[in-house]
């Protein structure tokens, strides 16, 4: 497999080349489709082809998209506790919470990946490097 050259890998670590208006897309699709698709219960979805897709060749994209699956799996974990919290009642307070705060830092995070910057979550278990 032929890796893509150095300009066209979006890297923004370096502080060359800015990200390209389809990585900033991209990136940003990686954080604000989380939001549809955590309707139907594949919120990590989005991130992962995302990820395993234009990841291989944008370091940007790949960036955002390693955050937002951490940060979908973090989510998960969070509503499971509530979910099972509910019987006693404290997760009847915990799952709004969770369901508030993905959605505010999702956009969050799609704004700061519009405007090219890296973004990461304040609260984040990352499990994928």
């Amino acid at each position: 497999m032929e890796t893509p050259p150095r300009e066209q890998m979006g890297s923004f670590i370096s502080g060359s080349p800015m990200p390209t208006q389809d990585e900033k897309t991209m990136a940003l699709l990686a954080h604000m489709g989380t939001i549809l698709a955590n309707m139907v219960g594949l919120g990590f979805a989005v991130p992962l082809v995302l990820m395993l897709t234009k990841g291989k060749e944008s370091s940007f994209v790949r960036a955002h998209s390693v955050e937002s699956l951490n940060f979908q799996i973090t989510v998960f974990i969070a509503g499971f506790v509530s979910a099972i919290t509910l019987c006693i009642g404290i997760g009847a307070i915990l799952l709004p919470i969770v369901f508030v705060a993905a959605l505010v830092f999702s956009i969050i995070a799609g704004l700061k990946a519009n405007e090219g910057q890296l973004y990461k979550y304040p609260v984040n278990i990352r499990l994928i490097k």
